[in-house]
């Protein structure tokens, strides 16, 4: 946690004046314009929006994978250039190498960064455990449901330590049961660790059950068009009054947006 010189705390990650065009053989198109948002240390912060609205753009964009037309992104008050380890990502296509085995995967980046063997393999062990998938470390990837493959790229992004976390619609390929599940699991996950995640959805129920705060983006080109802090209890419950009625308000939100 740091705090400017007037003592004030420095987001973790923060987007200033953001923008983003893309230039085709069809003209010029505005796919973020002037957005500004800031993520706090251990917030779990959504990223909601209509479809193609920009939202992974705008990770990207945050994460350093990408930059932008115009503003500036901040991590820890510094300016974000590239991609840097204290940014994990994962990604909606499960980029893992199926030559490695669910340790090999876990432990990819530690092992990348020189880190002592005792060292990647307790830590490696340690997140495979977190995740649900103690008696795996040895399988090969392509012997792994969908599900179980989500969960190595969640285990390798935590795995690396990031400052901050960013998920790109994760559970968008899995099948309605495992994506309830994965929800859980996550949201578990989350309250064991406490890392500041920055997540991609267009689900309302996932959104509303798993974040802090809620960001939703207009239709391009995007903007914030309103922000919603989500105070219901851990663990949350889908069927609930308060849950239900908050659903509703975002949708007819974002649906006015369309």
């Amino acid at each position: 946690m740091q705090m400017d010189s007037k003592g004030k705390l420095i987001p973790v990650i923060e987007g200033r004046k953001i923008c983003k065009r893309f230039s085709s053989k069809r003209g010029e198109k505005t796919v973020l314009e002037d957005i500004d948002l800031s993520v706090s240390e251990n917030e779990f912060v959504v990223l909601f929006g209509p479809g193609q609205c920009g939202k992974t753009t705008l990770m990207n964009i945050l994460s350093g994978l990408d930059v932008p037309t115009s503003g500036t992104v901040y991590c820890d008050g510094e300016i974000v250039q590239r991609p840097a380890p204290e940014r994990g990502v994962v990604f909606q296509a499960m980029a893992l190498f199926p030559w490695l085995t669910v340790r090999g995967n876990v432990a990819y980046g530690l092992k990348a960064r020189g880190v002592p063997r005792d060292e990647w393999m307790e830590r490696s062990d340690y997140f495979i455990k977190l995740v649900g998938l103690e008696g795996f470390e040895d399988a090969y990837i392509n012997r792994l449901s969908g599900g179980m493959k989500q969960r190595v790229g969640i285990a390798r992004a935590y795995c690396n330590d990031p400052k901050v976390l960013f998920m790109d619609e994760p559970f968008s390929a899995l099948d309605a049961q495992t994506r309830y599940m994965m929800q859980d699991e996550i949201a578990r996950i989350w309250e064991t660790e406490k890392k500041t995640v920055v997540f991609v959805t267009n689900n309302i129920e996932e959104a509303v059950f798993l974040a802090d705060r809620i960001i939703l983006l207009t239709n391009c080109p995007s903007h914030v068009k309103k922000e919603y802090r989500i105070d219901l209890p851990r663990p949350r419950d889908y069927t609930s009054r308060d849950f239900l009625l908050l659903r509703d308000e975002i949708t007819k939100q974002m649906d006015s947006t369309l």
